[in-house]
């Protein structure tokens, strides 16, 4: 009696049908080619972001300036000035060099590139 439970366990294995090697290593092919797309995808997210970072502190900067000098009736000498005296939060910035021209201008360095305030 036992042995005829094990034979027919064994049979009804054997009907069953399952997935090849073919068929897991296709699935495993198309999984790497789809992150891979996703991986390349985020990269350019986050390169967007770092931009938009840069032309956003350019921006609160150039803010920055033009209520410096509505304020003192002349352009700051510094970055620095603008935090010590309260138009800015921080003077350390991360994308706008601390020199500034004489008339407001600025030099930026950014590690996504030159990014400008428009």
């Amino acid at each position: 009696m036992l042995s005829s439970a094990v034979n027919r366990a064994r049979a009804a294995r054997r009907e069953e049908s399952g997935f090849t090697l073919i068929e897991l290593l296709i699935v495993i092919v198309i999984l790497g080619v789809l992150s891979g797309i996703v991986v390349f995808s985020v990269r350019g997210i986050t390169d967007n972001s770092k931009e938009s970072a840069c032309k956003a502190e350019v921006k609160t900067v150039a803010v920055a300036i033009e209520a410096y000098r509505a304020d003192k009736g002349t352009y700051p000498t510094t970055v620095t000035i603008l935090g010590t005296t309260g138009f800015l939060r921080s003077s350390d910035t991360k994308y706008v060099n601390d020199a500034l021209g004489a008339n407001g201008t600025m030099t930026l360095s950014s590690t996504p590139g030159t990014c400008t305030a428009g």
